[in-house]
């Protein structure tokens, strides 16, 4: 068994008590296997850190056992007490992560893992004098992204632990980083723990930050309190001890507590309403909650029937609640020994959605910008911090945790540090859009994390983007197709649309009609009517129809699906003699409509390969039915000229479940891997391949290939074809159809 004898066993200190009289402490809390990890872990770190010394010359292991320490006060597990420990190890000393996983098990080499990862936190580099408005929305996005990272939130915990210990020992350090650090801290850390419900981490964070940053402030306010916290705190026992019996003898069921307010908490008051620290009347606070509204009136009168109210300090939120749905009852008293309390009461329901609704404690406080989504997440997340003591194993609730709950949203930075808040799914393109629009106009490129990655790529939280751009430029059409992938926001399209409806009339006539007949002749078709297509899209002008094509306010897959509807007139025209009835159309099998005859076999030609949206045309041939061809297909034409009579008008009918064969022809520049990406991508397609047929030219290193898929529609293949065309090497993807 590894000892545990410790060098530092002996020392004393607020952080730091004896070894052995923490051990006794944290035994009735931990399992004797739990508690053995925990004391492993403080010989690997007395060992690694043998000699490393901190700013202030204490051993360099002190402050992981402090950190250790605070987090054995809010009652988390054993790999986290483990995990704080050895959270330096990994990066100051000789140690690495694969060492501690062999020697303390995955779980807490990952939150080691985790703390070293958050060191991203410096990156965030306040100005002297308080931060800009610019400045707190990098703060916002740095929070987010910090939770964001965390795959499990215990990392985050750990990181608040480490900031507390660096805070209460920060008098070492020289004055310009004492304030810069106290900064970060004011801005990232203190919310942080806000944010998770740690209130005594994050009271103690924002009154040791002002005490840096306002150290004048910060003495004046202690001394007009003129007590210590502890007798405040022993004030308001009392105090709320007094109305708690006179509730009881009311018969009012309550709940009553409080706590002394802070430092901080005063100064921001202060400030917030211009008042002198003598007109602030909340400094020490009482909180009542009780069952229903009734009750909550009925405690407000006992409470002004034991103590004189100060005029003017009572607000009734619960008649008028604030726009954020707030309900509270507020008043002020003068209280035993003439000293002013505060004091709240609200219901229960009230109370839990004050803490985790959306009037979330810590966005009444901040007075941030409304945004639910990431309140719930948040909001979870500390309520999960309130009932973690009901679950039964401690791995169930740590699974809790995970990051999938942030999914919804990546933070990156641009290279100069800042950070960018995109939608999950977010390409570089969009990150470009997002920094300016002309940015967005002339990026060519992007590299990530130094890497160059395509203007498709996903970016994810934590990436350092940056955007390679051209001295003139303007945007692709390609970039509003969806099935190609370069944009996923919203906001980034619309840019690009824009651009494109602000260029020349008749240069996006030009550009449309370009796009169009590229188009279709990518997917074999022909002889579409274009006068039709424009009517279906409502424009009464075919040049107003190309030219919105051409600005990409109409998009592809739209014009896929008018086409499929747009079946130009059977090259043999049966009309209805005068006096009769118009021939029934019938149903045949495969999704073909039939004019004019019974159920008949029908079948493809292989010829042509025609597929649902195809302008077709049915030949009866003798003793098989009726064979299916594309109107421009060469043997179609021939039968046109030489047996007209045997042409008979079909139509695709609604049965459009069924897949046909479509043979696929690619060029590519010959490659390793090639044909095993193509089959690849077709299976992720769920598309069937019939059949395959490749040669390879040598000497010019070309690769042509012919595959013969199961289509199910002309859309369908218009996606395989633009998918297969993003494969690198590939030159050219189209339809063959004779």
């Amino acid at each position: 068994m590894v000892s545990v004898t410790s060098k530092f066993s002996g020392t004393s200190g607020k952080d730091l008590p004896d070894l052995e009289q923490w051990f006794a402490e944290l035994a009735p809390q931990l399992p004797a296997a739990e508690l053995e990890i925990v004391r492993r872990a403080v010989a690997r770190a007395e060992a690694a850190h043998a000699g490393q010394v901190r700013a202030s010359g204490e051993p360099y292991v002190r402050h992981a056992l402090a950190v250790a320490r605070i987090l054995s006060e809010l009652g988390l597990d054993h790999e986290v007490l483990a995990a704080a420990i050895l959270h330096d190890v990994a990066e100051d000393t000789g140690i690495t992560l694969d060492d501690l996983k062999a020697e303390f098990g995955a779980r807490i080499a990952t939150l080691v893992d985790g703390v070293t990862k958050m060191k991203v936190i410096r990156e965030f580099r306040p100005q002297p004098g308080g931060a800009s408005r610019k400045e707190h929305g990098q703060a916002e996005s740095l929070r987010k992204m910090l939770l964001a990272m965390a795959e499990d939130v215990r990392v985050v915990l750990i990181k608040l632990a480490d900031r507390l210990h660096n805070m209460r020992t920060l008098a070492a350090l020289p004055e310009d980083k004492q304030r810069r650090i106290a900064r970060e801290t004011l801005d990232i850390y203190a919310p942080l723990a806000n944010r998770l419900g740690i209130w005594q981490v994050k009271w103690e964070l924002e009154d040791l930050s002002l005490r840096y940053l306002e150290p004048a402030t910060y003495k004046q306010i202690a001394g007009f309190l003129a007590e210590k916290r502890i007798d405040r705190e022993a004030y308001i026992a009392r105090f709320v001890e007094l109305l708690a019996q006179e509730l009881n003898k009311a018969g009012v069921t309550a709940e009553v507590s409080g706590r002394a307010k802070h430092i901080y908490s005063i100064w921001k008051k202060m400030q917030r309403k211009h008042k002198d620290f003598r007109e602030i009347f909340d400094v020490r606070a009482v909180r009542v909650l009780v069952e229903d509204i009734r009750d909550c009136y009925a405690a407000l009168g006992i409470v002004h029937s034991l103590w004189q109210y100060i005029p003017g300090e009572f607000d009734d939120y619960i008649a008028t609640p604030k726009e954020n749905d707030y309900r509270s009852i507020h008043t002020a008293v003068i209280g035993p020994e003439g000293k002013t309390v505060e004091v709240q009461i609200r219901t229960h329901d009230m109370h839990r959605q004050s803490e985790l609704g959306v009037a979330a404690h810590w966005r009444y406080k901040e007075g941030a910008r409304h945004d639910k989504g990431f309140d719930d997440k948040i909001n979870w997340l500390r309520s999960l911090l309130e009932w973690k003591d009901e679950v039964a194993e401690a791995v169930d609730f740590v699974d809790q945790f995970k990051s999938e709950v942030f999914s919804e949203r990546v933070y990156v930075f641009t290279p100069k540090g800042n950070i960018v808040d995109l939608q999950a799914g977010a390409t570089p393109l969009d990150f470009a859009y997002h920094i300016h629009t002309d940015v967005g106009h002339r990026c060519r490129g992007a590299k990530v994390n130094g890497q160059m990655v395509p203007l498709t790529y996903t970016l994810k939280t934590g990436d350092r983007v940056e955007i390679l751009t051209i001295k003139e430029g303007h945007p692709s059409r390609d970039w509003l197709s969806p099935h190609l992938g370069y944009l996923q926001t919203s906001r980034a399209r619309q840019k690009v649309q824009a651009w494109f409806k602000q260029q020349n009339f008749d240069a996006n006539v030009a550009a449309g009609r370009q796009a169009l007949e590229r188009e279709f002749q990518r997917l074999g078709l022909s002889d579409v009517n274009y006068e039709k297509l424009a009517q279906q899209f409502r424009f009464d002008k075919l040049e107003d129809f190309l030219a919105a094509l051409g600005r990409g306010e109409v998009k592809p897959a739209q014009i896929l699906n008018a086409v499929q509807d747009l079946v130009e007139p059977s090259l043999r025209e049966t009309r209805p003699l005068p006096g009769t009835r118009p021939p029934e159309r019938r149903r045949a099998p495969g999704g073909i409509s039939i004019e004019g005859v019974g159920n008949l076999l029908t079948r493809m030609a292989r010829c042509c390969n025609p597929l649902p949206g195809d302008a077709i045309v049915g030949f009866i041939t003798r003793g098989q039915g009726i064979t299916i061809h594309r109107q421009d297909c060469p043997n179609a034409l021939r039968h046109h000229g030489e047996h007209e009579e045997r042409l008979i008008e079909v139509s695709w009918g609604e049965d459009r479940d069924q897949a046909y064969p479509v043979e696929v022809e690619i060029h590519a520049h010959e490659r390793s891997g090639l044909l095993r990406d193509i089959t690849g991508l077709l299976s992720n397609e769920k598309i069937n391949v019939l059949a395959v047929n490749t040669q390879t030219d040598k000497d010019k290193h070309i690769a042509h290939m012919s595959f013969v898929l199961e289509i199910p529609n002309v859309e369908m293949l218009s996606r395989v074809l633009a998918l297969l065309d993003q494969i690198p090497n590939v030159m050219d993807v189209r339809r063959r159809t004779h």
